[in-house]
């Protein structure tokens, strides 16, 4: 059946749900008026529940997703939040006109109900109706094949009908609300707080990234969207709160992909007198933690590869990663004139985010990781030791001031944290500031951004810190076995209809 002949018959089922809504109101049991149902159960709790309450009465609610009449009896599936339940409707309880008005109802109506828990001949938990009320009227039908739409983008733009049809995309999202509440309850226990900070600013700064830019009428002044939550949570430990996260959307005006959402969602967090090698062991217990407690273990399948959570997790840095996967030995590349020409000889130009006559040691290094190593880091890695140059809010490692105290974790080929021991030096980081600053007059427009106030923040003195960010949507998509971010986030910015 064709598109056209879909949305016809559609159309024609919608004009028969309107024409019955019109009936109800003239009767007067118009049932858009109702407001309230005395739900007493849910139809997990009733099956789980069955040898306590066989024989009682119960009230459920939810939406009607099946109707199988013959003769004086019929049986519904009335799907609730947790799943479906079959009800069992005779002429006899109901009476006759109750009846009759039963088989007037719509797949998709929602339905309250009160009625006898009891077990099937064919042993299915069931309830035995004695009193059914029309809650809301459906008056467009449900898809009949839902997965069968040819346009997949179908289900991200009219997301209701994705968890009322789909219930694997229904659980991914419950999975996703315990992968975020076993996270703060990790952290809470840990004695972090969770703070709030600024959605809008007057600077964009804290990653490299490009902003969505507003303004403020009452204040005639542009702000933008914030990037990332670093240098606000940075202010938070100045003043002494030593341990502060904050679970909250951050806005990067980027590409969109599969790994990439304009809109995400972002676990970050400080931790004062620890390191790197703290946010290490927080990064790969956290993760392990969330994976146990929604999945029951800290392996899981993605993709048909198996994933291992435990800790440890493997350490590796990043120039000792690129040389294992067959690319330069960065360890003898000493200038920024020996890396350019090390790009040209192993075209590394489709990696490189700015013109390769600008690009530094660093910028190189980076883009040959990514060229190199990256994909092939399948099972948890945290990837150490990255570029001053790249890493502009980062302290430098004691031994090395060409590198730094930073790593990001990568599963199946993705990133899904970034980490650094916190520059606190606030003389250094002005310094790296008016660098990023001289990087955006060269056409990096997602060089960082100077801060003044951050600065003063520093100058107050911050203590020796442990900060990191961890990307919760693609680690939802690990926990729930889902390919694209899409599948992950409810609402996900697409481009309108047409």
């Amino acid at each position: 059946m064709n598109d056209a002949i879909i949305n016809e018959k559609n159309s024609e089922q919608a004009l028969v749900r309107r024409e019955k809504l019109a009936r109800l109101k003239e009767s007067g049991r118009n049932p858009f008026i109702t407001t309230t149902f005395e739900q007493t159960h849910h139809s997990v709790e009733i099956k789980q529940q069955f040898d306590v309450i066989e024989g009682q009465d119960v009230f459920i609610a939810g939406r009607l997703m099946s109707f199988r009449s013959s003769g004086k009896a019929s049986f519904m599936d009335v799907q609730d939040r947790d799943g479906r339940i079959q009800v069992y409707v005779s002429v006899n309880d109901l009476g006759g006109d109750a009846y009759l008005e039963l088989k007037t109802f719509d797949i998709g109506d929602i339905l309250g109900v009160r009625g006898r828990v009891f077990r099937t001949q064919r042993g299915e938990i069931s309830i035995h109706a004695g009193e059914i009320t029309l809650l809301t009227k459906s008056l467009e039908p449900l898809p009949e094949k839902f997965h069968g739409l040819k346009d997949i983008e179908q289900r991200y733009r009219r997301r209701y009908l994705d968890l009322i049809t789909n219930r694997d995309s229904f659980d991914v999202f419950l999975k996703r609300a315990k992968i975020i509440s076993a996270i703060r309850n990790f952290l809470d226990g840990r004695g972090f707080i969770e703070v709030e900070t600024p959605v809008l600013s007057t600077i964009a700064s804290g990653a490299a990234a490009r902003p969505f830019v507003t303004k403020s009428n009452k204040l005639n002044m542009e702000l933008y969207l914030r990037i990332a939550t670093e240098l606000y949570l940075k202010r938070c430990i100045v003043g002494g709160m030593e341990r502060v996260y904050e679970l909250g959307k951050d806005f990067r005006n980027e590409g969109v992909d599969i790994r990439h959402n304009p809109e995400f969602t972002m676990l970050e967090l400080y931790q004062a007198f620890t390191d790197y090698n703290g946010m290490m062991k927080l990064c790969e217990n956290i993760i392990a933690d969330a994976a146990m407690k929604v999945c029951d273990s800290t392996k899981v399948n993605y993709q048909g590869i198996e994933l291992d959570f435990t800790p440890p997790w493997r350490r590796v840095t990043m120039l000792d990663a690129i040389r294992e996967n067959g690319g330069p030995d960065f360890g003898e590349i000493k200038t920024d004139e020996e890396a350019r020409k090390t790009a040209f000889d192993f075209h590394l130009a489709a990696e490189l985010r700015k013109d390769i006559k600008n690009c530094s040691r660093g910028d190189v290094m980076n883009a040959a990781f990514e060229h190199f190593a990256e994909n092939n880091l399948i099972q948890p890695t945290f990837v150490m030791d990255y570029p001053t140059d790249i890493s502009p809010l980062t302290k430098q490692k004691s031994n090395d001031s060409t590198m730094t105290e930073r790593f990001e974790a990568f599963v199946f080929g993705r990133e899904i944290a970034n980490a650094y021991s916190e520059l606190n030096d606030p003389i250094v980081q002005r310094e790296r500031f008016i660098q990023q600053a001289k990087e955006r007059e060269l056409g990096d427009d997602e060089a960082y951004r100077l801060d003044e106030d951050f600065i003063a923040s520093l100058e107050i003195g911050m203590p020796p810190t442990g900060g990191m960010g961890i990307g919760i949507d693609r680690i939802v998509m690990f926990l729930t076995d889902t390919y694209s971010i899409r599948d992950v986030i409810l609402f996900p910015v697409m481009k309108p209809d047409e």
